[in-house]
């Protein structure tokens, strides 16, 4: 199961490092680390707690946790993030279609080492050949370049 990077200092970060594999489009940024964890809110005082409620004991700590998957800690697993910039997609129809494609190559990728990926969009597709923004050529096309970079970057990771 793959995580999301969500918070912009993680993606900061990862893109500090240089890239582990480039194509013509796509660059791929590496960080062996786990998301950082958000500062906690400032907590209730004990006299504002509801009556109604009984105080329910978490089995795993939530700061510790993937969420919505109890036990799986933060720092075993691989975490994704994905810049796709309005300059080189100008379409939403093309950036959702290149997020979920980035996204399935990375599902299927195995093995890959863990930690913080980020796969950047770095040239835009040439709109003249991708006349639709959603065409099944631009999503074969950008799912093979996708892959071939990404096994390029793993490949790389695993061997050093």
């Amino acid at each position: 199961m793959t995580g999301r990077i969500t918070r912009a200092a993680d993606f900061e970060r990862v893109l500090k490092t240089s890239s582990q594999a480039r194509s013509p489009h796509f660059a791929v940024h590496h960080l062996a680390c786990a998301p950082s964890v958000p500062k906690k809110p400032a907590g209730k005082p004990a006299g504002l707690q509801l009556s109604t409620s009984e105080a329910t004991q978490c089995e795993v700590p939530v700061d510790d946790t993937v969420a919505g998957q109890p036990g799986k800690a933060l720092n075993s697993g691989v975490w994704l993030g994905m810049v796709v910039p309005k300059r080189h997609a100008k379409r939403a129809v093309t950036r959702t279609l290149l997020k979920r494609q980035i996204k399935a190559v990375m599902e299927l990728q195995q093995p890959v080492p863990p930690g913080l990926w980020v796969v950047r969009l770095r040239a835009p597709f040439d709109r003249a050949t991708y006349v639709s923004a959603a065409s099944k050529a631009l999503s074969s096309v950008a799912r093979e370049e996708l892959t071939l970079v990404l096994n390029s970057a793993a490949q790389r990771l695993l061997a050093a």
